[in-house]
């Protein structure tokens, strides 16, 4: 039963028609604050676990569960995360295109947010995601010891 209601979600999200926000409005956001995204229970959490320690696809899976429920810009926001973990997938089967094309695409939107966004620290990701970009530029370059840390912030205090 949850996995039909899953598939008819994953279904609907991607058929609906719906407008992307551009680039810099991680940018206009960060000035009006966001809403931290809780990275200690439910989907999100589940999936960073599965993130670290290295079962890319899982933590896909758990965190498009989570992207299915959230508005913009934490949505977009957590996209660019999914298409890390995509990237990683991609070159821990040896796709190094695959994960060339995704890095180039989240480097972009990393790019265009803030040091802080959706309860991540930001700034050392983007660090990380250039290393690797730059490792899976040079087909015979070792790649860097883990994948970007997904690092999330303490959540503030209500």
């Amino acid at each position: 039963m949850q996995i039909a209601r899953v598939k008819r979600l994953k279904y609907e999200a991607r058929h609906m028609c719906m407008k992307r926000i551009p680039l810099n409005a991680f940018a206009i956001i960060a000035d009006h604050g966001s809403m931290p995204l809780d990275w200690t229970s439910s989907e999100l959490a589940t999936g960073l676990a599965c993130y670290r320690s290295g079962e890319f696809f899982e933590a896909h899976e758990h965190w498009e569960l989570a992207w299915l429920l959230l508005s913009e810009p934490e949505k977009s926001f957590l996209q660019t995360l999914i298409q890390i973990t995509a990237a990683m997938h991609h070159a821990q089967r040896g796709n190094h295109a695959g994960a060339l094309s995704l890095l180039r695409r989240v480097q972009t939107k990393l790019a265009a947010c803030p040091p802080e966004f959706g309860g991540i620290a930001v700034a050392p990701l983007r660090d990380e995601v250039s290393l690797w970009l730059e490792s899976c530029s040079q087909p015979q370059a070792d790649h860097p010891a883990t994948s970007p840390q997904i690092r999330p912030l303490p959540l503030p205090k209500a």
